[in-house]
């Protein structure tokens, strides 16, 4: 009898240490969906803004890109995505106006120290988007990388106001990741635009006419965007779309408030119109303005719609 006590006793404990084994937390990075959660506070003094260490996943359906691993690395070592920083400058003296050309210097450090190396996603180190606070103005720029994680580029704002600055990069061997941060130019602003959804999803830019269609559009769901494309004139499928950044297509989505970033890449990279799909999953209930980009004939061309995810 005393053996079956002990037994049993044994079988308690052992059960107990397995189950406090099997609660770790896994977040995901990488794969469908996986939305880029920036909360930084607003930076009005544009000099030295630095980030607050957040991990951020990078949502790519181009897994063998070097967007779906774990982690990171600095000169060979691991480097933790939650340990990753930027420092952004924008050089001048003072606060940058618009209409200016403004240098604009995003330093990336782990653990105090500069990520050096960078491996090369859609045939750039960084990946930098620009958007104004009302959504209305777009820039997917790629600044120089100058050595030491520091990376540069000259650009002009087109108002004054509030901007948010994104980083897309994947440090040499790890996954993808984003840093943010809102920037105040100074200047006459332009008149806000309201932020509010399309009531049809067709629009004609550059003499092309893109419809968007969304499959399983549901907060949480997996939902497939696609992109059919035509000569607005003709009305004839467009077949000859070029290679943008290595694939047929890029989209960044962006909440209302800026706040949440995804960046899809397409299902078929080598595609070449009429049509162009990207697979997504939007986490949570709201309206987002998607800003899909492609290339015709040497030029790149972008379309904005808003929507309402239920």
């Amino acid at each position: 009898m005393m053996k079956r006590l002990k037994l049993a006793a044994m079988l308690i404990v052992a059960a107990a240490v397995m189950s406090a084994c099997g609660s770790k937390t896994v977040r995901q990075e990488g794969g469908h969906g996986s939305m880029n959660m920036n909360t930084e506070p607003n930076a009005h003094d544009s000099m030295n803004m630095n980030m607050e260490p957040e991990p951020n996943a990078h949502d790519s359906s181009d897994a063998s890109a070097g967007h779906a691993h774990p982690g990171g690395e600095r000169k060979g070592a691991a480097a933790d995505a939650s340990d990753v920083k930027a420092e952004w400058t924008l050089a001048g003296g003072g606060q940058p106006e618009a209409r200016r050309e403004t240098l604009i210097r995003v330093a990336i450090t782990s653990g105090g120290k500069p990520v050096e190396q960078f491996d090369t996603a859609h045939e750039q180190k960084q990946h930098m988007i620009i958007v104004s606070k009302d959504l209305s103005y777009f820039s997917h720029i790629h600044p120089e990388y100058k050595g030491g994680g520091v990376f540069e580029i000259a650009t002009e704002f087109p108002a004054g106001g509030e901007y948010k600055l994104i980083a897309d990069f994947v440090p040499a061997g790890g996954s993808a990741m984003s840093r943010m941060q809102w920037v105040s130019i100074g200047g006459a602003a332009d008149k806000a635009k309201p932020i509010e959804p399309d009531g049809d999803l067709t629009k004609v830019v550059d003499g092309k006419e893109i419809a968007l269609s969304i499959d399983g559009l549901a907060a949480g769901e997996e939902a497939m965007l696609t992109y059919t494309i035509a000569d607005a004139r003709t009305e004839k499928p467009v077949t000859d779309l070029q290679p943008y950044l290595g694939a047929v297509g890029h989209v960044v989505i962006l909440t209302a408030d800026a706040e949440s970033y995804l960046h899809v890449h397409p299902m078929d990279e080598k595609a070449s119109g009429p049509e162009a799909r990207f697979m997504t999953t939007f986490p949570k209930s709201g309206i987002y303005k998607i800003w899909g980009q492609f290339k015709r004939g040497g030029e790149v061309f972008t379309v904005p719609f808003i929507i309402k995810v239920p």
